[in-house]
């Protein structure tokens, strides 16, 4: 048995693990998840990440440690984006704080299946024709540039075309706890729980257009630009709640984002000219993180309200 072979067993082994720890055990009951819950959730994934990567560097290679600790960085950096959309979004449904990990859950176990469908599909795209790399990093500079400077979009999930399908076939209801479905005269009626889900889930979709394509321009092993995704997901639910709580500490982050994007969609329209070393790569989205929370810390944008301004 190959060394990586070995290291997909023990890959899947954490993973299901984890997620039964984090969502069966965990959340037997629902409840609002505190900023001191959050973080320690999110302090055990990273922590399991990284020994991850620890057992890459020692049981294949340190290059591959490299690349998977740089797409595991480039996808959770994209994903706290990802998590300002999931506050609108349960903003929009009112659903309580004790629901939302239900949501979260369903989510991100559906998030896992279309990733693995993406990067599969993504890496035989790319093997077969090389040339869809440019079209990925033509793609990130638009992403890049419209994150930038693209303004506030307003959210309006009437758009979303899996949203208004689900409107049409079933029947809407009212907040009924923690349920997706209820029975009411004979029918299955959805409750805005469910409806939340649908858009989380498409929302989840369009980001991983940016983030896959992103990885892929660190490594086309599809062994690492997965399990560097997957890791990244799985802390999605912890660091939601912790976002949601630090939601106008870190101003700055998403021009960081930005930055990353256009330096990995450079680095994929250079890549048969320009040979940027993943080292290189690992430091500058470290660099761009640290650099972009620093000043949202200690330079934050000043309120119109503040009486300093004239």
């Amino acid at each position: 048995m190959s060394h990586q072979a070995v290291m997909w067993i023990v890959f899947n082994v954490i993973v299901a693990v984890m997620l039964y720890i984090d969502l069966a055990v965990g959340q037997k009951k629902s409840h609002a998840v505190s900023m001191k819950e959050a973080a320690l959730w999110s302090l055990v994934w990273v922590a399991v990440s990284l020994l991850f990567s620890v057992g890459i560097y020692f049981y294949l290679t340190p290059e591959k440690a490299m690349q998977f600790l740089t797409g595991y960085l480039i996808e959770k950096s994209l994903s706290v984006d990802n998590m300002f959309v999931f506050i609108m979004i349960f903003s929009y449904f009112s659903i309580s704080p004790e629901h939302q990990p239900r949501v979260l859950k369903w989510g991100i176990l559906g998030a896992l299946i279309m990733r693995f469908i993406l990067i599969f599909v993504g890496a035989a795209l790319i093997q077969r024709f090389h040339w869809v790399l440019y079209v990925f990093g033509g793609f990130l500079l638009y992403t890049a540039y419209q994150m930038a400077f693209g303004g506030e979009k307003e959210f309006k999930p009437e758009e979303n075309v899996l949203f208004r399908t689900v409107k049409r076939w079933l029947p809407m209801t009212g907040p009924q706890g923690n349920r997706f479905f209820v029975r009411a005269g004979g029918a299955l009626h959805a409750t805005p729980l469910f409806l939340a889900l649908i858009v989380v889930e498409f929302s989840d979709l369009v980001f991983a257009l940016d983030s896959i394509p992103a990885i892929f321009s660190i490594t086309q092993d599809t062994f690492l630009v997965y399990t560097s995704n997957v890791f990244a997901i799985l802390g999605l639910r912890a660091l939601y709640f912790l976002v949601s709580g630090l939601v106008q500490l870190f101003v700055y982050l998403k021009y960081g984002v930005a930055l990353i994007l256009a330096f990995v969609g450079v680095k994929m329209l250079a890549s048969h000219s320009i040979h940027i070393s993943t080292g290189l790569s690992l430091g500058v989205v470290l660099g761009v993180l640290i650099a972009s929370s620093a000043a949202s810390v200690f330079w934050p944008p000043r309120r119109r309200s503040d009486p300093s301004i004239n």
